[in-house]
């Protein structure tokens, strides 16, 4: 019986991988060079005095139509030399302009009210954000702008993260299985997540669902903004697989900054439609097979287990092959076992407690 059941599962968990391949190859239409929107590219920052140079000097070399780029950097009150550090940097270059998150916008908070202070005075047709301890390829901008054919409100893009290790490799793979679910489930338009630190939007269909200042208040103020534009019923929303939009950032570098990047995502997700908690229990029932296929092993339920995890191999080999970044898969063995764990103990982390700890605040 257990057998039986064990098999149900890897069918759904077989059926969802391949959906989501599926979903994140689709091809979209692209706008030619000389049809690109103005852009406004915002980035929030809060103590990143050791990060955000690097962002800024990747961000500085963006290749864009001249007069089309503006980009606003908010210090959202830095206690260290954040602020000092932009705008040292920014200081004779026309496309940069440096402001404070001084203005409190409605009841938002911390990154969601420094990103509406920026969104406030941006003058693009297509706002663009990442975030300060991340960097850019050149082609960022020009890419994800191009895809602004008619309809489509938002476009997002794959992030991945600095390699050096075990600990580092498994967080990228980590990165890379969520935003495949991201970008299948969205392109098969069912949008069940995205990413802020590689998020586009019009400012026209921000401004529809009355800014952030009108949304709930959510510590995944992106997945926020994806649901209600989707709302909207009227806008295309897409998930490119295109590696010259790909943005890189750094991994957490412990334990417990991981743990609570993690809880924030997982309080985030809890208000994804029914169609996602249904997708998160054929993973967390099947994850759960592991643990009771000890107490019911034989050889059928060892290729059962077998199968399991050459279907996450195969499936972060496909997108981080095609991605130009499949160095990290060497590390698969490290995401496994994670994966493993965070997938079975992330229900009994965040439904008990829904207080978030956030660049040193904290949300309830």
């Amino acid at each position: 019986m257990f057998e039986i059941i064990f098999l149900i599962l890897l069918c759904g968990y077989l059926a969802q991988t391949v959906l989501f391949l599926i979903g994140t190859k689709q091809q979209f239409p692209r706008l030619p060079e000389e049809e690109l929107p103005n852009v406004s590219v915002i980035v929030a920052a809060r103590n990143e005095e050791k990060n955000i140079i690097e962002c800024l000097q990747s961000l500085n070399a963006l290749d864009y139509p001249d007069g089309k780029l503006e980009i606003i950097i908010i210090d959202d009150k830095s206690t260290d030399a954040t602020g000092k550090l932009i705008a040292q940097f920014v200081a004779g270059k026309p496309q940069f302009r440096h402001i404070e998150s001084s203005k409190e916008i409605g009841f938002l908070k911390g990154k969601t009210n420094a990103l509406a202070n920026g969104l406030s005075i941006a003058t693009g047709e297509v706002i663009l954000t990442t975030d300060a301890d991340c960097t850019v390829v050149p082609a960022w901008a020009k890419t994800l702008a191009s895809y602004y054919t008619k309809d489509v409100a938002m476009v997002n893009g794959f992030t991945h993260q600095k390699v050096s290790g075990p600990w580092t490799g498994m967080q990228n793979l980590d990165f890379l299985y969520l935003l495949t679910v991201a970008s299948g489930t969205i392109n098969l338009k069912v949008p069940l997540s995205c990413i802020g630190n590689n998020m586009s939007y019009l400012k026209k269909a921000y401004d529809e669902v009355g800014g952030y200042q009108s949304l709930p208040f959510s510590v995944t103020e992106d997945f926020n903004l994806l649901m209600a534009i989707k709302n909207l019923k009227k806008y295309k929303i897409i998930f490119p697989f295109d590696k010259a939009a790909l943005v890189e950032s750094l991994p957490c570098p412990d334990m417990k900054s991981l743990f609570h990047q993690k809880k924030r995502w997982g309080v985030g997700g809890l208000k994804v439609p029914l169609i996602g908690f249904i997708g998160m229990g054929t993973s967390w029932l099947t994850h759960l097979c592991f643990i009771l296929a000890v107490f019911h092993f034989s050889a059928t339920i060892g290729w059962l287990i077998f199968t399991k995890i050459l279907l996450d191999f195969w499936l972060l080999v496909l997108v981080s092959r095609d991605l130009g970044i499949a160095s990290s898969v060497k590390y698969f063995w490290a995401f496994e076992i994670y994966y493993f764990a965070y997938v079975l103990l992330l229900p009994f982390v965040v439904l008990p407690d829904r207080q978030v700890t956030w660049k040193d605040r904290i949300y309830q």
